[in-house]
């Protein structure tokens, strides 16, 4: 690719992140740097839902080079060869608009890989001026090394065809920084409120971090699961609930479903993926659900009673309700492709909540200050 498309490239990656980092600096909120957090937070959740979005319509090849598009900074630059290979194969992986869908979600990360890199330097020089916990640097710069790794699968995903896996593992990294992001602004809600005293509860909380934990390490596989019916396109693998294809338990092969270094829609060997080793791919990830269901139910109830935790309790039990109609109808209404964004959105909001849950517990044991309202002196830190 050449240097002037690279540079367009950053470009636009620059601009993308003009428009929050503008945002930011003009809103009223003196907590500019907490403020910064929470829009990279929200913009990495739009990431996720339209990263689904763009594999979910097969646009993941509508520019089948990486970084650009058919060296192009652009889909307008490279229009002739996309309109030339869309006129050798009108529904293959390259049209008009698979490219700008897929270059778009390319755009936005690149905006939010630059935002993170501003949020990491306002950190470290924060850090510097004041030692502030809430300005420590370190999940800043965990940040930025992490969006490094997912822009490197990204290329991956690309590069090798949408091999299950590294798609797979791209969608997880994703969920991963969502999680980190929604820690850090947990951190800087913590440093600005008080949050209620654990007081004669602390038992109780105590008890529950463990089943927080396990809740969120079952949200992950749970995902991981169902990337892979997504990236091998398992989801009609099933077309009847709760049996699939009229058993409780279908024929299955594990073996080549779960096989995880082979092409898309092929065997390690090379031959065709048969249809039973997409069965078992959907119905695993079917019957996990209901385990992830009743831990992660479990602990919204025992969280919903404490003050505090009632709030992001009861937004859970509402995500993991909505979150089982989305998946069901998936299968009831054949695919529809709005129903399973939302699917996929409602895996990104749960994510979010259990990780939030999850940093409630930790410290809404140790009573935090309320700090002044300065987004470059607060006085309020926590361990």
């Amino acid at each position: 690719m050449e240097t002037s498309a690279l540079v367009l490239l950053a470009l636009k990656g620059l601009l993308a992140a003009s428009l929050p980092l503008a945002m930011v600096w003009m809103s009223s909120d003196a907590n500019k740097y907490r403020k910064l957090v929470w829009v990279i937070v929200f913009l990495t959740f739009d990431l996720i839902v339209f990263g689904a979005f763009t594999r979910l319509t097969d646009s993941g090849l509508g520019c089948p080079d990486w970084p650009g598009c058919y060296g192009a900074a652009n889909p307008f630059i490279a229009h002739e060869q996309i309109a030339a290979a869309e006129a050798l194969m009108p529904t293959g992986p390259v049209t008009v608009v698979k490219a700008w869908i897929e270059m778009t979600h390319r755009y936005l990360a690149m905006g939010i890989g630059a935002l993170i890199m501003a949020l990491m330097a306002t950190s470290w020089i924060q850090w510097r001026k004041t030692r502030r916990a809430e300005f420590s640097p370190a999940i800043p710069t965990a940040l930025f090394f992490f969006v490094c790794v997912q822009g490197a699968f990204g290329a991956w995903t690309v590069t090798l065809k949408l091999q299950p896996v590294i798609v797979t593992i791209h969608l997880l990294l994703g969920m991963g920084l969502l999680a980190l992001l929604v820690w850090m602004g947990g951190r800087q809600d913590h440093a600005m409120h008080r949050f209620p005293a654990a007081g004669s509860n602390a038992p109780v909380l105590a008890a529950l971090r463990p089943l927080a934990i396990v809740s969120f390490v079952l949200l992950f596989v749970q995902i991981a699961l169902g990337g892979w019916v997504s990236t091998n396109y398992a989801t009609l693998a099933c077309t009847d609930f709760p049996l699939c294809g009229g058993k409780v338990v279908p024929d299955m092969d594990f073996e080549h479903g779960f096989t995880l270094w082979r092409e898309l829609g092929k065997t390690a060997a090379g031959s065709y993926l048969p249809f039973s080793a997409l069965t078992a791919i959907h119905w695993v990830h079917r019957n996990f659900a209901f385990v992830v269901f009743a831990v992660v139910g479990w602990t919204a109830w025992r969280a919903w009673p404490h003050a505090g935790l009632g709030k992001t309790a009861r937004l859970m039990a509402v995500a993991l309700g909505a979150q089982f109609v989305t998946g069901v109808a998936t299968v009831f209404l054949d695919f529809p492709l709005a129903i399973a964004v939302l699917h996929n959105a409602g895996a990104a909001v749960l994510v979010l909540l259990v990780t939030m849950l999850n940093y409630q517990l930790k410290y809404q044991l140790v009573p935090a200050q309320r700090a002044p309202a300065s987004a470059l002196s607060p006085q309020a830190s926590h361990p």
